[in-house]
């Protein structure tokens, strides 16, 4: 009897690791992103895919799918199988914004099974070093002395920093040029440059060039300031009230997913998550508020659907993505 009772129990022991490991894909793992290598986008996905890497004791690979605002790349994944080996860095474009401004491929709500938040980040109002309006209010002016003759760049068309300068102009009351790009990546090269004047960019993409001294941070575009960036006021300080426009992100994988594997990759997404490297870089990119349920980041994706669902109908905004 006792010799039946140890046979059980090693038998239990040994089928908990099984079934977790059940839960995880057995090859290699992409993660596709919806943007040119050097953004926000791609800068997280590395971070993470690296950590989770390490912890599957497989590949994890980051493949870049640029073009139409993330919308190619989250329109691939949609149709790829459940089995864990394709996953998808959601962006705030492919599954917020621009399922508001045209009819897509994919159902960003249906076709897709939420894993885990990674980050929420403020825009940052950047220019380059030639630029002699560094201020919000001096931006204002420039653009009334000069209307439509001002650029702004942006990771493409119905983007979230797009949609964050056409929140802008409607509040200030001026026109600006939109430069869109495939990323913010080459859109970050030009403004450098000196080919545009001037971008809400992800805090994530910016970052790097704002700490070595090639771009100017002027604003962001959260309520509350980031704490890495403690000293550049809020949009909101700078005479627009409300003015919010935020860049997130989080790790999906295709609709066809089980629920039981997503379940499992969002311990090890918070896990990465918690450990100090990974929360030292994702503070300094100014990302915050990144873990929880796969439930919590399905419900915050609705939210933010119809957010901008919203500002898009209110600002009349239409575009070509």
């Amino acid at each position: 009897m006792q010799r039946r009772t140890l046979i059980a129990g090693a038998a239990a022991t040994l089928a908990v690791p099984m079934l977790r490991a059940q839960n995880l894909p057995t090859g290699p793992v992409r993660i596709i992103v919806g943007f040119a290598p050097g953004g926000g986008t791609d800068i997280l996905a590395r971070v993470i895919g690296q950590k989770l890497g390490d912890m599957w004791k497989t590949q994890v690979i980051v493949e870049n799918k640029a073009g139409a605002s993330g919308t190619i790349a989250a329109d691939y994944v949609a149709k790829q199988p459940g089995d864990g080996t394709v996953l998808h860095m959601a962006h705030i474009n492919s599954h917020a914004i621009v399922p508001g401004l045209q009819k897509l491929g994919y159902d960003a709500e249906k076709d897709f099974q939420p894993i885990a938040m990674v980050g929420v980040t403020p825009n940052l109002l950047i220019c380059n070093l030639a630029q002699p309006a560094k201020t919000v209010k001096d931006i204002v002016d420039l653009c009334k002395a000069n209307p439509g003759k001002v650029s702004f760049g942006s990771a493409g068309n119905g983007s979230a920093q797009h949609l964050a300068l056409e929140m802008f102009m409607l509040q200030a009351g001026v026109k600006a040029i939109h430069v869109p790009y495939k990323g913010s990546g080459p859109m970050l090269v030009d403004l450098i440059g000196g080919q545009i004047q001037y971008s809400f960019d992800t805090m994530t993409a910016a970052t790097p060039h704002v700490k070595n001294g090639k771009a100017h941070p002027i604003a962001q575009t959260r309520q509350n300031k980031a704490k890495s960036y403690p000293n550049v006021p809020t949009m909101a300080e700078s005479g627009f009230p409300g003015f919010e426009a935020t860049t997130w992100y989080g790790l999906v994988g295709p609709g066809k997913m089980s629920a039981a594997m997503a379940k499992r990759m969002n311990e090890d997404v918070n896990k990465a998550l918690a450990m100090p490297d990974v929360m030292e870089k994702l503070e300094a990119s100014g990302a915050e508020d990144g873990g929880g349920t796969p439930e919590k980041f399905a419900q915050f994706m609705k939210v933010e659907q119809a957010k901008w669902a919203k500002v898009i109908k209110d600002a009349n905004v239409k575009v070509e993505i």
